[in-house]
């Protein structure tokens, strides 16, 4: 498994967001980790950490740790703070795109929809055997996905507004093609033709642009979970890169066993989503399966249950429960940033500087 983390930049002063990408990577990409890429995104504002291939939870956290420690210090040493949330708390100019012709032609085609776009999530990368197997369980993964999300909240505020979302960055990116949860593929092919025609209709500028929440890696040979919000804490990435494992493993059983996902409706599924990323843990929620509502912590609790057998399998069952016990008394990043709002939106800021840097 592996992790990428995005993390936008804010002044250190005005607390807004900064546009200094480029000299930040220039900094950290000096530092002494072989382990840890650092790369850009598609605004300047915003910058990315990706682990190397982990096997246990302690590589994983430590690696994750060490990335965010030597941006902290490249943001500092630039007069910029990194934060970890999934949208921007402030408001601010307009972030300019990174030069590219990639970029370039994602502006292109999502024009006005991608303007003063910032949003942040943490990415999981779970290895699978090969591409077929790799849609199979991304077809297993469609109904979790929306608790993914709200177990993951933490984009409660918009520019200076409360949202009124525990993860506006969901809202952001469900105005894009190719955004939410992904459509039942019955093959790798019927994926791979799919996401051709959307390119050949010029509503993607290739096949990795899509903004699914989960997708079979078009670089790697994993399965790319993409549904939390940018995770507040280390302990909230880890806590995402478990419970996704646990979930491709308990996937790759049930396929191995002749037993294919269910087609759940797209509708549904949109639905379902909208309620995550509206109450996160707080508030109900749709049971995609039985297709009924529920209170959120139900299904989590559900999802849980679920993979239990693969999080004894890969040993990580006592962490999960400690770090879902720990939300639960803490509330999740979304709940925390409406507390610190209290004192104003440049204490929730703030709270975010130390949150990220925090090992």
């Amino acid at each position: 498994m592996g992790v990428e983390e995005e993390f936008l930049l804010v002044d250190a002063v005005t607390r807004r967001t900064s546009p200094h990408a480029p000299a930040v990577l220039a900094r950290a990409a000096k530092a002494a980790l072989p382990e840890v890429m650092f790369q850009a995104e598609l605004v300047a504002t915003q910058v990315e950490a990706a682990t190397g291939v982990c096997r246990d939870l302690e590589t994983l956290r430590r690696q994750l740790a060490d990335a965010r420690t030597c941006l902290a210090a490249a943001a500092r040493a630039e007069g910029v703070r990194l934060v970890s949330t999934g949208n921007p708390v402030l408001p601010g100019r307009t972030a300019p795109f990174m030069p590219g012709e990639h970029y370039a032609r994602i502006a292109d085609i999502l024009a006005g929809t991608v303007v003063g776009h910032e949003t942040c999530g943490c990415h999981v990368h779970i290895g699978v055997p090969d591409r077929e197997l790799a849609v199979g369980v991304l077809n297993h993964l469609r109904p979790w996905l929306p608790t993914l999300v709200a177990l993951s909240v933490n984009s409660p505020f918009d520019h200076g507004r409360d949202s009124g979302y525990g993860s506006w960055r969901i809202q952001v990116q469900a105005r894009f093609p190719g955004g939410g949860v992904p459509p039942w593929f019955a093959s790798a092919a019927a994926y791979d033709e799919f996401l051709d025609r959307m390119v050949e209709l010029g509503v993607l500028a290739d096949r990795t642009t899509t903004f699914w929440l989960a997708r079979p890696s078009p670089r790697l040979p994993t399965i790319e979970v993409r549904a939390s919000d940018a995770a507040a804490t280390v302990d909230e990435a880890v806590l995402q890169a478990a419970v996704v494992r646990a979930l491709v493993v308990t996937a790759l059983g049930e396929l191995a066993g002749g037993r294919e996902a269910a087609p759940v409706g797209e509708q549904l599924c949109t639905v379902a989503l909208w309620s995550a990323a509206r109450y996160g843990l707080t508030g109900q929620g749709i049971h995609l399966l039985e297709e009924r509502r529920t209170a959120a912590r139900d299904l989590l609790d559900e999802l849980l249950r679920r993979i239990r057998p693969a999080l004894e399998e890969t040993g990580d069952l006592r962490t999960v429960r400690a770090l879902v016990r720990k939300i639960g008394h803490s509330g999740t990043g979304a709940a925390r940033q409406r507390i610190a709002a209290v004192h104003g939106l440049r204490s929730v800021v703030d709270m975010l500087i130390q949150q990220t840097g925090r090992r």
